[in-house]
């Protein structure tokens, strides 16, 4: 092992250490503490982006992680910009995605001195405390290695989460002497792959299973782990059912593909005999696994559980055959042990009839939906499909708008995402500049959102425009917080008094997306929604579509909505 060490600036050292990590994109707003940190990275070739905010700087990492798999980073300047972060770490947490929090802070001197009413100075760490897997302050140079090598291995072992380092002023323009840099595997856990025994276990019981099927979380899509699931859904040949959270799809078993809670997935549920559940918490949202529509049909069923978090098993159910592990490891894995093998069984015949009766369920639905103007939610999204290119990534934000989408968006893709542990509204915007960073000129990134969670981060439009990100915006506007006005509904009935539930019609958001160097459309005809997204598409820049809907339909139940009632009102044990 060579012992050179060489003088350098201590910004110099960080920007190296988040390169081995294969990072290479900067979020943050220039602030002193910064702005060696800042140029060093530009000179270094880096992508360094200024949001207007730091919580969308925030969301903007996290987009970027999801379509990349690498760790995004944010920088938050002392006092008040740190104190924006706050809301982007609550969500990174409950998202278990592993942002890099960099936080500035004024000298240490100020952590001791007794005299008080200090500018921009807090003592920040213990805000974030809660929701970082891990907290550390640089205090020496000789800090900077260990604590962003503690940051890396905490990020990633077990369930991935946010990091927070403290990067005092004292460092922002320091010199300071150091070795060689570690290759990752010479500091954290790079590969977790199953041990050989239950690898066994969970091959056997799949050879042997003559109704499995496969449960599918948002996990697999952040990690970037699509292709190699898709390859082992082609092996097994079963029914997959994707999660609540898990809105993107295995484009290659399409035709075996249904959500959970719809008809389809129900009927593979109570037939089947081995559960494999893969990228999923097997929380609230599929009732823990236990209740519901796990409690029909065969009470007997064995599950494999692939999880990283090994305290996980056994907490919300029984798990027959653990697979501890990344599954980004454990797929490939699993897929080696069952090449060879004969997997003797039959694919439900009633499974594509009942998900073909679904959907036909749905367009009904929408076909008898009132034609407008203005315009219903539902043909809202049908139109949407209609002008979307082959595999898009699709980001939703908002309440009724996003359940509308989803209810009746026809567009399979690999990549849908949205705030779907947390539900934070806002992240639409940033998400979208995060993920279309990620995606280059090789796929074009398209938000649908709600008006009320447009408005959180509109000022990132200037972001978009400024980095020539050709995103689409699509905005279904009724002038409300469509879900609070069903809650007022559900409340009150027809003698419901909206308070604050509704705001002006008068915003033109295609005309702000144009005060911002952006393409504009305003659509009031159903027949006119298609046209106008593929003039934004061609647009080749950002571009704004807004889309009035009639408020009294979005406040309505979208249908499946009773689905949602049945973890969320009664803690879905039943």
């Amino acid at each position: 092992m060579t012992t050179e060490t060489s003088e350098m600036l201590i910004p110099d050292r960080i920007l190296q250490l988040l390169e081995i990590e294969g990072i290479d994109t900067l979020f943050g707003i220039p602030d002193p503490c910064f702005i060696t940190l800042f140029s060093i990275a530009e000179q270094r070739g880096w992508r360094v982006v200024a949001p207007h905010h730091e919580q969308a700087g925030g969301f903007m990492a996290d987009g970027l992680y999801r379509l990349t798999g690498k760790p995004g980073v944010i920088i938050g300047n002392e006092g008040p910009g740190v104190a924006n972060l706050a809301p982007a770490a609550i969500a990174a947490a409950k998202e278990n995605i592993p942002t890099i929090f960099i936080a500035g802070q004024r000298e240490r001197y100020f952590d001791q001195q007794v005299r008080r009413g200090h500018f921009q100075y807090t003592r920040q760490p213990r805000y974030f405390e809660e929701a970082m897997k891990f907290v550390g302050t640089i205090e020496h140079g000789d800090h900077v290695d260990d604590i962003f090598h503690e940051a890396f291995r905490q990020a990633f072992t077990g369930t991935p989460g946010p990091v927070y380092i403290e990067y005092p002023q004292d460092f922002a323009a320091a010199t300071h002497r150091y070795g060689p840099l570690k290759q990752v595997n010479e500091y954290r856990l790079a590969a977790q792959r199953a041990d050989t025994a239950s690898l066994q276990a969970a091959a056997d019981l799949l050879e042997q299973a003559e109704q499995p099927v496969l449960l599918v979380g948002n996990g697999v899509f952040v990690s970037r782990a699509q292709q190699a699931l898709n390859e082992l859904a082609l092996t097994l040949q079963c029914p997959v059912i994707h999660t609540p959270g898990a809105s993107s799809r295995l484009l290659e078993v399409l035709e075996h593909t249904a959500p959970y809670a719809t008809p389809a997935a129900n009927s593979a549920i109570a037939a089947a005999d081995v559960v494999l559940a893969v990228g999923t918490e097997l929380g609230e949202p599929v009732h823990y696994g236990t209740g519901r529509h796990w409690q029909a049909g065969r009470s007997d069923r064995k599950w494999i559980y692939v999880e990283r978090d090994v305290a996980a098993f056994g907490v919300n159910r029984p798990i027959d055959v653990p697979l501890a592990g990344d599954l980004r490891d454990v797929i490939p894995q699993l897929q080696e042990r069952l090449a060879d093998r004969t997997l003797k069984r039959r694919f439900p015949a009633e499974f594509r009839q009942l998900h073909q009766a679904a959907m036909q369920e749905v367009a009904a639905f929408a076909e008898e939906a009132p034609a407008g103007p203005p315009i219903h939610p539902a043909h809202m999204a049908q139109e949407i499909s209609r002008a979307l290119p082959v595999d898009p990534v699709i980001i939703r934000d908002g309440g009724a708008v996003s359940l509308w989408n989803m209810a009746f968006s026809t567009t399979p893709s690999s990549d849908i995402h949205w705030c779907q542990n947390f539900g934070h509204l806002g992240t639409g915007i940033p998400h979208a500049i995060g993920a279309q960073l990620a995606v280059g000129e090789e796929r074009r990134v398209v938000l649908v959102s709600g008006d009320s969670a447009f408005q959180f981060h509109i000022s990132e439009l200037e972001t978009a425009v400024r980095k020539n990100l050709p995103i689409v915006f699509i905005v279904g506007c009724d002038y409300a917080w469509g879900l609070e006005v069903k809650v007022y509904n559900l409340a009150f009935g027809d003698e419901a008094q909206y308070t604050e539930a509704r705001w002006g019609d008068q915003v033109r958001f295609d005309r702000i997306a144009e005060g911002y160097g952006a393409h504009g459309e305003y659509v009031e005809r159903r027949e006119d929604i298609a046209p106008a997204i593929e003039r934004a598409l061609a647009a080749g820049r950002p571009a704004v579509v807004q889309i009035p809907i009639d408020p009294s339909s979005n406040a309505l139940a979208v249908p499946g909505f009773e689905e949602f009632a049945t973890w969320y009102g009664d803690k879905g044990y039943g």
